[in-house]
């Protein structure tokens, strides 16, 4: 008897970590699901290769910028649900707001 419950106990730990763990992915999945996306089918923002003008025809002033820096300039323009990156004048990307 005592051999079985030798034999049985890890297999018992090891489904009781995995139960564990799925129970934290599935938390994970519930997180990512309640952020905005920061896919392209997600909220409409900037995309790579807009150029300032056309963000700001496209979307408005921003509600903050902020001054070049580095080599080359990196400038950030702050909207209410994003931050856009230009490279220059050319958008590089566009980061989505974490919600708080």
């Amino acid at each position: 008897m005592k051999t079985i419950f030798n034999a049985i106990l890890p297999l018992l730990l090891a489904l009781c970590c995995a139960a564990a763990v799925a129970d934290q992915g599935v938390l994970l999945l519930d997180t990512v699901a309640r952020a905005p996306t920061n896919a392209p089918g997600g909220l409409p923002r900037p995309v790579r290769g807009q150029t300032m003008d056309q963000v700001r025809q496209r979307f408005g002033e921003p509600g903050e910028r902020l001054s070049p820096v580095g080599d080359p300039p990196i400038t950030r323009w702050v909207y209410g649900a994003y931050t856009v990156y230009f490279e220059r004048d050319r958008v590089i990307t566009t980061v989505v707001h974490r919600q708080k």
